[in-house]
């Protein structure tokens, strides 16, 4: 795990030992809960960008930004998602 600037390698040293303290379900719990913060934070920008899109809109520009143009489009099975 990187340590960023604003961290000392103390805090950082900390933070380290205490995740691996975690157990293997813990641990996957707190990714999966990043994972949907992570999406409901790019979903609240979205909205925020464009407050005229509908749901269909804001859903394929989601994927967009995750999957990439081209997965999006296999996905969404259109030849081209994103504006």
């Amino acid at each position: 795990m990187t340590r960023t600037r604003d961290t000392t390698a103390a805090a950082h040293r900390a933070h380290v030992e205490a995740l691996r303290r975690l157990d293997g379900p813990t641990r996957l719990e707190m990714a999966l809960q990043m994972s949907d913060d992570s999406r409901e934070v790019t979903l609240s920008g979205i909205r925020h960008r464009h407050p005229d899109w509908m749901a269909g809109e804001i859903h394929a520009e989601l994927l967009r930004l995750m999957l990439g143009r081209d997965l999006a489009a296999v996905v969404l099975r259109r030849p081209t998602v994103g504006r």
